[in-house]
C-alpha cells in the first residue's frame, strides 16, 4: 500500500469522525410517486406503541442510524413511539461513544425491553437497567437466529440443547432474564433440553444497500445480511410492518431482489446509509464484498488503519504473538484437513492472522456465525464482516452449519476455573459490568474441540526477553478456583468427550478428569513459581511429572511452520 492510499484512509475516518453524528431525519425522497418512499420521520409513525421491532447487523455492519437518531426524536418531540422492545442478535450498541447506534432510543420510556445476545457495547440501556427502567433478556446468538428463522416459518420456539449446566440454564443457572423480575424465556423440558422463546416481532427496521423506484430491496455490495430476511419475514407474517433504510437508487434489475416490493412498507432513503462503520453505500468498499478484486493482505492494511485510528482493538504486543503461537501449534498438532473452524474475537483473531499467514487457513473450512465465509474476519469495529469474503448467508444460516458440524472453535475468556469452567459474559456486578455470551454458548455446545486463550493476568507485565518468557509483574489472576458465571460448563464438556485447551502468556493446560493439567510452559517460565502460586486455580502436572516446554520457535516466530494433517 502506498503513502496516498494510506492518507486517503486517514482522511476517510477522520472525515467520518468529524461528521458521525451528521443526519437529516426529514431527508427528502428523491421518489416522489411511489408512497412507499418517505423521510425517516414518516416512517417512525408505523412503529406503534408497544412494538416488538427486531433489528438486523453485527457492531458496526448494518447500522439503521437515521432511524434511530429519528425515534429519539420523535419520542422526545411527541412521547411517541414508547414502550419499545428491541430484539438484537449482535451487539449494536456505540459503547457509550459512538452515535447512531441503539443506544439512541435508550431513553426512559421509549426502549423498555431488550431481548440480546451480547449487552456490553450497549452502555446507555445498561444504565436504564441499572436503575430499573428496561428489562434485557440475554439469549445465546445462535439460539436467537434460529428463532428468528422459527418466527418468519410460522413457528413460535425452538429446542436444543445448548447451554447446559451454564448461566443460561435454570437449574444452574438464572436462564434468560438479566434484570430481576423478568420472565423465563427458556424451559426445561423432560428430555433435559431447552425450549427458547422470544415475543413475537411485530416491526422489521434495518438497513440495505439500494432499492429501485418500485421499492424492491437490493442487498448487492452488502458487509453482512445478518438477519435481515428473518424479520422481515416475521414482521410481515405476525400482520407488522417493514421499514428499509437504503443508501442508493438503482434501477429495477440491479440484482437479484432481496425483497420484493409487496413485502416492505417503507423506504427511506438517506446518502448517509452506511455498508459499515465509516463506509456509505454509495462508496462501497470492495474489499467487504463477494467478487472483490483486491489483494487481500491491501484489505488486511486498510482495516488496520481504520481500527488503529479509532482505538477500537487492543495494540497486540510480542507476548501476544507468542501466545498465539502456541495456540496456533496445539491446533494444527490436533486438527485435520478439512475441519470445520470458527475463531473468534480479541487474542483469537492472532490465531486466525497466523493461519492465514502460513497458508493453512486453506486446508480448513472456517465457519462464521455472522453468515461470512471465506477470505480474513475483519477485526474491531468491522467485527461481522470478512476481507474478500467468497459467500455471504443470513446469520440463522450460519448457525444452522454450525449446529450440523463444528470441528474447532478458538475462542477468547475473562476468567477460568479449577473445574475448567469459563466466564466470558459476565466482569462484574450489575447490568453496566455484563458482557453477554454472543454465540458463545451455542459454539461450545456444538464444537468438538476448544481452545481458549486468554491472558495470564488482568494488567501483568510479561514481556519477551532474550528468546524467554519473563514475568515481570503477575497481575490479577485469571485462573482461579471458582468463576463468578459458568458461561462454558468444563464438567459437561468432560462427561461430552471433547478435547479442550487453554492458552495463556506463560504456558497451556488440557481439561483432563484429573484436572486441570499444565501441559506446556514457554522457556523462562518457572512452573512453580509463575504458574501454580501464580494462581488461586488447581493445577495437576503430567503423570510424567513436568509439562513440556514450548520450543524457540513459539516465542521467536523464526522457523515456526503450520502443517495441518491430512
Amino acid at each position: 500500500m502506498n503513502i496516498f492510499t494510506k492518507l486517503a484512509i486517514k482522511l476517510h475516518v477522520l472525515h467520518w469522525r468529524m461528521t458521525w453524528k451528521k443526519h437529516d431525519s426529514h431527508y427528502p425522497s428523491p421518489v416522489k410517486d411511489n408512497p412507499k418512499f418517505m423521510t425517516a420521520w414518516q416512517a417512525v409513525d408505523l412503529i406503534k406503541d408497544g412494538a416488538v421491532m427486531g433489528t438486523s447487523g453485527l457492531a458496526g455492519n448494518q447500522r439503521c442510524a437515521l432511524m434511530y437518531w429519528t425515534m429519539q426524536e420523535k419520542f422526545k418531540a411527541e412521547k411517541h413511539p414508547a414502550n419499545i422492545t428491541v430484539i438484537c442478535v449482535g451487539g449494536q450498541g456505540g459503547r457509550g461513544k459512538i452515535p447512531g447506534s441503539l443506544e439512541e432510543i435508550a431513553l426512559e420510556g421509549l426502549n423498555t425491553r431488550l431481548f440480546t445476545g451480547h449487552a456490553e457495547t450497549f452502555k446507555a440501556q445498561l444504565k436504564l437497567a441499572d436503575a430499573g427502567k428496561l428489562e434485557i433478556q440475554i439469549i445465546p446468538q445462535g439460539t436467537l437466529t434460529l428463532l428468528l428463522r422459527a418466527q418468519a416459518e410460522g413457528r413460535d420456539h425452538v429446542i436444543n440443547s445448548t447451554g447446559t449446566g451454564t448461566l443460561i440454564d435454570p437449574r444452574t443457572g438464572r436462564g434468560t432474564p438479566l434484570t430481576a423480575g423478568g420472565p423465563q424465556y427458556v424451559e426445561v423440558l423432560e428430555d433435559g433440553r431447552f425450549k427458547y422463546s422470544i415475543p413475537k416481532i411485530d416491526t422489521a427496521v434495518f438497513s440495505a444497500p439500494a432499492a429501485d423506484r418500485k421499492g424492491n430491496i437490493y442487498m448487492k455490495h452488502c458487509s453482512v445480511l445478518a438477519e435481515s430476511r428473518e424479520i422481515a419475514q416475521a414482521a410481515r407474517r405476525n400482520g407488522g410492518k417493514v421499514i428499509v433504510n437504503v443508501g442508493r437508487i438503482v434501477e429495477e434489475g440491479y440484482d437479484e431482489v432481496f425483497l420484493r416490493a409487496e413485502e416492505v412498507d417503507a423506504v427511506v432513503y438517506w446518502p448517509g446509509t452506511e455498508q459499515t462503520a465509516t463506509v456509505k453505500h454509495r462508496k462501497h468498499w470492495e474489499l467487504f464484498t463477494t467478487g472483490s478484486r483486491m489483494p487481500i493482505d491491501e484489505g488486511i492494511a486498510r482495516v488496520s488503519i481504520v481500527n488503529d485510528m479509532l482505538g477500537v482493538t487492543p495494540r497486540r504486543k510480542p507476548i501476544d504473538n507468542v501466545l498465539a503461537r502456541l495456540a496456533t501449534k496445539i491446533f494444527v498438532d490436533h486438527a485435520h484437513d478439512g475441519d470445520h473452524v470458527d475463531i473468534g474475537v480479541g487474542l483469537p483473531e492472532e490465531v486466525s492472522r497466523i493461519l492465514y499467514e502460513s497458508g493453512a487457513i486453506k486446508h480448513i473450512t472456517m465457519i462464521n456465525e455472522s453468515g461470512v465465509f471465506g477470505g480474513m474476519a475483519a477485526p474491531g469495529i468491522f467485527f461481522g464482516a470478512a476481507i474478500n469474503p467468497t459467500e455471504i448467508v443470513p446469520s440463522a444460516t450460519a448457525f444452522e452449519r454450525v449446529y450440523k458440524r463444528l470441528d474447532w472453535a478458538i475462542l477468547g475468556a475473562l476468567e477460568t476455573d479449577s473445574a475448567g469452567n469459563i466466564n466470558v459474559s459476565k466482569r462484574g456486578e450489575g447490568a453496566r459490568n455484563y458482557v453477554g455470551p454472543g454465540g458463545f454458548i451455542d459454539l461450545v455446545t456444538n464444537a468438538k474441540a476448544l481452545i481458549f486463550c486468554s491472558a495470564w493476568g488482568e494488567r501483568a507485565n510479561i514481556e519477551v526477553r532474550d528468546g524467554k518468557v519473563c514475568v515481570n509483574e503477575r497481575g490479577v489472576s485469571k485462573y482461579i478456583e471458582q468463576v463468578s458465571e459458568i458461561t462454558f460448563n468444563g464438567e459437561e464438556a468432560l462427561r461430552l468427550g471433547k478435547k479442550v485447551f487453554y492458552v495463556t502468556h506463560v504456558g497451556a493446560f488440557q481439561l483432563t478428569a484429573r484436572g486441570m493439567e499444565v501441559i506446556y510452559v514457554m522457556p523462562g517460565i518457572d512452573v512453580q513459581k509463575d504458574i501454580i502460586e501464580a494462581c488461586s486455580m488447581r493445577i495437576v502436572l503430567p503423570e510424567s511429572g513436568a509439562p513440556a516446554v514450548a520450543g524457540p520457535e513459539i516465542v521467536t516466530g523464526k522457523g515456526f511452520r503450520c502443517e495441518i494433517k491430512a
